[in-house]
C-alpha cells in the first residue's frame, strides 16, 4: 500500500503465461491469519457496541490491479485481457474466487457479522462483459461462502455486494444470494428500491463522498434527503464510497447524527 496510491503490484501479470506464476491454492488460514485474529480481537474490543463487517474486494476488481499494477483511470490493460484472453482471465478470476470464498468464510468465523464484497470497477465493463467476468463470480462468492458455513454449523451472515459504476446490474445482483445491494452516489435510490423490493433485499449507501466537504448542514440536508428516498425501511445507510483522506472527521460525526435523526423521524411516521 503505497501513501497517495494506494495497491501497487511491483511484479503484475503481463501474459497469460504470467498466470503459473502465481500459487493458485495458497494456504488461507496461514497467509491471512493476522486477518482473522485482528477481526476476532476487535469484535471482542466492539463488546456488541456495533456489528463488525468484514470484506474483500471481488474477483474483477482484483485481476484488475494485478494486470495494471495499480489503480488506473481506463484499465485498459484489464480489459484487453478481457477481450484478447477471455479463458485465460476466467482461469484467473476461477482461482481469485477460490480464494475470495475462504477468506470470508475465515472472516466470518473470526467474529465478522456481515461481509461485504467490492467490485470497485465493475463500472468498467458494459453489461454483458459483466455478467460474464464479474457476475457470475460474484454470485458464486455469495452462494459458497454460506454453503461453506452452513456445512460447518454455523448460521451465515448478511452479505453485501457492491458494485460500483454497474448501474444495469441493481436486478441481476438482487436475485443472487446477496442479502443487501450497495449503490454508489450515481445510482437513483428510489428506482434500486423499487427492484429490491421484489426480491426482498435490503440496499446500502449511498450518499456522495464529496458532499462531506460542505457544512454540516448542507450535510444533515442531504443526508435527510437520501434517507427520505430510501424509504428508511430495508436500508443501510452509508456513502456512496469511501472517505477521501482531507475530509474533515466531524463532517462525517454530522452525516452519523443525520441518519439517527432521519430515521428515528421516519419511524415515528410510520
Amino acid at each position: 500500500m503505497v501513501p497517495g496510491k494506494g495497491p501497487v503490484f511491483p511484479n503484475p501479470l503481463v501474459t497469460p503465461e504470467d498466470i503459473q506464476k502465481l500459487n493458485a491454492t495458497p494456504d488461507v488460514s496461514k497467509e491471512l491469519g493476522y486477518v482473522f485474529e485482528a477481526i476476532t480481537l476487535t469484535r471482542h474490543k466492539l463488546e456488541g457496541k456495533v456489528p463488525l463487517i468484514g470484506f474483500s474486494g471481488a474477483p474483477w476488481t482484483l485481476m484488475s490491479y494485478m494486470i495494471e499494477g495499480s489503480g488506473s483511470t481506463t484499465f485498459s490493460k484489464s480489459r484487453f485481457w478481457v477481450y484478447r484472453y477471455p479463458e485465460e482471465s476466467k482461469k484467473l478470476l476461477s482461482i481469485l474466487t477460490d480464494v475470495i470464498v475462504k477468506y470470508l468464510v475465515g472472516q466470518a468465523k473470526a467474529g465478522a457479522q456481515l461481509l461485504q464484497v467490492f467490485e470497485s470497477h465493475g463500472g468498467f465493463l458494459d453489461e454483458p462483459i459483466f455478467d460474464d467476468f464479474s457476475l457470475f463470480y460474484l454470485r458464486r462468492i455469495a452462494s459458497e461462502v454460506k454453503q461453506h458455513l452452513v456445512s460447518e454449523d454455523i448460521t451465515p451472515v448478511p452479505m453485501t455486494v457492491f458494485a460500483k459504476g454497474a448501474h444495469y446490474a441493481v436486478e441481476s445482483l438482487a436475485q443472487t444470494e446477496y442479502d443487501v445491494i450497495g449503490l454508489d452516489w450515481t445510482m437513483d435510490p428510489e428506482k434500486a428500491r423499487n427492484t429490491a423490493q421484489k426480491y426482498n433485499k435490503s440496499l446500502q449507501g449511498n450518499l456522495d463522498p464529496a458532499a462531506l466537504y460542505g457544512s454540516c448542514e448542507s450535510i444533515a440536508q442531504r443526508t435527510t434527503e437520501m434517507i427520505r428516498k430510501f424509504g428508511g425501511r430495508g436500508h443501510i445507510a452509508n456513502l456512496g464510497h469511501g472517505m477521501h483522506p482531507d475530509m474533515e472527521p466531524g463532517h462525517l460525526n454530522a452525516f452519523v447524527e443525520a441518519v439517527h435523526k432521519s430515521s428515528e423521524e421516519l419511524i415515528q411516521k410510520q
